[in-house]
């Protein structure tokens, strides 16, 4: 399983320290997690990316949103609690259980 944490935001801190205990929390400690930096909005359009932070699980966005904008753009995501700058750590364990068991 290869995570990637695309930034160029604040909340990058946020969704890492999350993912980090996701992933411990799932059994997912030795996933492969990268960071990557998108630099414009070509590069934007070409991955799917629709803000920072984005994670993409085996290149994958699992919070994706039916009609949401790609580009340069802090992203905010609707977690239990409301609106946020990061998935909560139960959404992130959610996305991973089910990514880890369709690899």
């Amino acid at each position: 399983m290869r995570i990637e944490v695309v930034k160029e935001c604040p909340n990058e801190e946020l969704a890492a320290g999350g993912l980090r205990q996701a992933l411990e929390a799932a059994g997912l400690d030795e996933a492969d997690v990268v960071t990557r930096v998108v630099t414009d909005q070509a590069e934007a359009e070409r991955i799917g990316f629709t803000g920072s932070p984005t994670i993409l699980i085996d290149g994958e966005d699992p919070f994706a949103e039916a009609g949401r904008a790609q580009g340069m753009t802090c992203r905010l995501y609707r977690t239990p609690e409301g609106l946020d700058g990061a998935p909560s750590i139960s959404q992130l364990q959610q996305a991973l259980t089910t990514a880890s068991h369709h690899s």
